[in-house]
């Protein structure tokens, strides 16, 4: 049965964070560790939900390169089959005597206009195939323009990968514990003003109810201002911490989790950048510390071995 834990704070210093005191009792995790929200919406209209450009942004590369192919036969075929339509005599330069040859004269033609190269070898002469290229030239003019926006957004878009240690430790520090994890900036790109939050989020009984609570987590450093190697984030775990004589067991009873967002600037696209991501009681190891990761050697640059990043290793009570 989950109990109230002996260091609960007044009703009215409880951290919402906007995710609800009554948030789901289930045992899942509400951050997961790619940084999504483990939510999922229903009853709302496709119609509102839906935005083109968010999935047309957001969509994975091979996805997006393969609409853009598709789009482009799909629209080739359709007008190809216009052309077909009003007649071969429409068009000068078509070889209609071999069947399908003529259609694929057509096609290509199609793809010429669409595009605006125009070749030449086939043209319209008639009134109807007239109006058709010059209607597909039009769509052709506004698609690619639209392609081209879309490229560029897509480049454009600031883009931050922050690795994550996969384990958050309950470490000594200082004759005291801590709760710490790493951090790493994995692209080559700076960034600078970088900002932390740590959240202990858990399961509570209050007059009866069980709710789940959020208690911002103080720490020793919550923000540096260069950001190029790694870093670890430590919450000194005093008289006043949630987490004071804690065990894995109360972690899970609880179902408690760690959740991180961080705030960066990043100076290579000139904007603001975030990142997410969250611990899971099963993801905390108590009584261990992080190895050390980086290699001086003399008259060389300060390196970093992220085959060490992730290893920590038991340390006595």
């Amino acid at each position: 049965m989950l109990r109230k834990l002996k260091f609960a704070k007044p009703e009215d210093e409880y951290k919402d964070l906007g995710l609800g005191t009554k948030f789901s009792e289930q045992k899942q995790r509400i951050i997961n560790r790619d940084g999504t929200f483990n939510v999922r919406r229903v009853g709302i209209p496709r119609h509102l939900s839906f935005s083109i450009y968010h999935e047309l942004i957001s969509m994975s590369w091979l996805k997006f390169n393969l609409l853009v192919v598709t789009s482009f036969i799909i629209a080739n075929l359709f007008f190809a089959s216009l052309y077909m339509l009003v007649g071969t005599n429409e068009l000068s330069g078509l070889n209609v005597s071999q069947g399908i040859s003529g259609f694929w004269d057509a096609f290509f033609f199609s793809g010429q206009t669409l595009t605006t190269v125009g070749f030449g070898r086939v043209s319209p002469i008639g009134f109807e195939a007239s109006i058709i290229a010059a209607v597909e030239s039009m769509m052709g003019l506004l698609g690619f323009a639209l392609a081209t926006g879309l490229l560029y957004g897509r480049f454009s878009k600031a883009d931050t990968k922050i690795i994550y240690s996969r384990n958050a430790l309950i470490s000594p520090y200082k004759g005291i514990n801590a709760l710490m994890f790493r951090i790493i900036n994995a692209r080559k790109h700076q960034l600078i003003d970088v900002e932390i939050q740590v959240v202990f989020s858990r399961l509570e009984i209050l007059d009866g109810h069980t709710t789940r609570h959020y208690y911002n987590l103080d720490l020793e450093r919550k923000g540096v201002s260069f950001f190029p190697l790694s870093w670890t984030i430590v919450h000194p775990i005093t008289e006043d911490s949630p987490l004071k004589d804690i065990s894995l067991e109360d972690l899970e009873e609880s179902q408690a989790e760690i959740m991180i967002i961080m705030k960066a600037f990043d100076d290579t696209f000139a904007q603001t950048v975030h990142s997410r991501s969250s611990y899971l009681y099963s993801e905390i190891v108590f009584n261990a510390s992080f190895e050390n990761a980086f290699v001086n050697i003399p008259g060389e640059k300060t390196k970093f071995d992220m085959h060490k990043f992730h290893a920590y290793k038991k340390v006595l009570k």
